[in-house]
């Protein structure tokens, strides 16, 4: 049994010995393949990066942004006591809704006193162009008087020359005469006092004339403020901070009361980084993903690039002058103009992504550039 047993042990030995050398040509193929595949992988990772990297940088990308609506703030332009109030907060209004209005009954009484002043001021020019037309017929009549005593003067002249009138008749017609005068120089300057009473026209519309162009003006103010009691929403938007607005009070003239939201004047503000900035331009095309509707991008088209950067504009500006200075990405307001804001939920403050085409890639590095020239030369 020991000798059986040590010839299956020298058989079983000597097989692997006569196998080996078939099995080691695919050992040798199979550690070449995992070799090829090895240097492949980073390879093709390499080539896929450098791609990815020439071709990029076209969009440029930043999730620092939110959705800006001009709000408007809502004031009475003329003071009084609330009687009827419209305006909802958070409620949806179109322009020319009425938001509340202020007592009119003040207005209207003002009114019509401005009314009675203008039809007293026409009137007031009527009695101008009688006194006119009297002191013109004064004037008339106190040339004729002139005329009159004039001659009566001149023949008791020529009478005392002739011996025939004595000197008393004579000095008589000389004051009559001086009288005379003086009067009709009264007259002139009364009808030129009535004349500029008119203003200096004596044909001059009614309405024309100053105190009733004056009167005129106080009645359309009046009228002008009596509609402005009617307070009514400039635009369409949301009606913000109206919680605590009610009947009854009472209300100064452009004292903030609540605010409106325009809906229908949406932008975004994107805060980009400055190195971002080197290839963005006025009137590029952008998308933007409100977080709300991520599945709903919106087109929009840089509209302005800020004036600097947040920093500048801060209450307390950095002051980089000094030791211990570390240099930080600043970021510039780029704003965007929203073109199919046709969301019904867009509100002023969203959070949104912004992604801007520039369409500038950043191609190959320089030195890439310069083999590549090399290459061309030597060819």
């Amino acid at each position: 049994m020991n000798a059986m047993n040590k010839i299956d042990e020298e058989q079983s030995e000597g097989e692997p010995s006569q196998a080996l050398p078939a099995a080691q040509p695919a050992a040798r193929k199979r550690r070449g393949g995992r070799y090829a595949l090895m240097l492949a992988v980073p390879l093709l990772l390499a080539a896929g990066g450098a791609y990815v990297w020439v071709t990029g940088g076209r969009i440029q990308e930043t999730d620092n942004a939110n959705l800006r609506q001009a709000r408007v703030t809502v004031a009475a332009d003329t003071p009084g006591r609330v009687i009827q109030v419209a305006a909802r907060d958070n409620a949806q209004v179109k322009a020319g809704d009425v938001l509340f209005v202020v007592d009119p009954e003040p207005y209207r009484i003002a009114l019509a006193q401005d009314e009675a002043t203008l039809e007293g001021a026409r009137l007031n020019v009527g009695q101008l162009r009688a006194a006119y037309s009297q002191a013109l017929a004064q004037q008339h009549n106190a040339e004729g008087d002139v005329a009159y005593l004039q001659s009566e003067f001149d023949r008791q002249r020529a009478l005392q020359g002739k011996g025939v009138s004595t000197k008393s008749s004579l000095d008589q017609a000389k004051r009559a005469l001086d009288q005379a005068q003086d009067q009709l120089q009264a007259a002139r300057e009364a009808v030129t006092g009535a004349l500029a009473a008119l203003g200096g026209n004596a044909d001059i519309e009614t309405d024309r004339h100053p105190t009733v162009l004056a009167a005129l003006a106080a009645r359309d103010k009046a009228a002008y403020e009596l509609t402005q009691t009617t307070v009514r929403a400039p635009a369409d938007g949301v009606i913000s901070q109206a919680s605590s607005f009610k009947v009854g009070q009472y209300v100064a003239a452009g004292s903030p009361l609540f605010s409106l939201v325009e809906t229908g004047d949406s932008w975004v503000e994107a805060n980009f980084k400055e190195t971002q900035l080197t290839n963005m331009r006025v009137g590029q095309k952008a998308e933007v993903t409100l977080d709300t509707f991520p599945g709903r991008p919106l087109t929009a088209t840089v509209e302005a690039i800020g004036a600097g950067t947040g920093a500048e504009f801060s209450v307390l500006p950095a002051q980089n002058a000094t030791g211990n200075w570390v240099k930080v990405t600043q970021r510039i307001p780029v704003r965007l103009k929203v073109e199919d804001a046709s969301e019904p939920l867009l509100r002023t403050g969203m959070s949104a992504v912004v992604s801007v085409d520039t369409g500038h890639a950043r191609g190959l590095p320089s030195f890439a550039g310069w083999f590549g020239q090399t290459a061309h030369a030597a060819e």
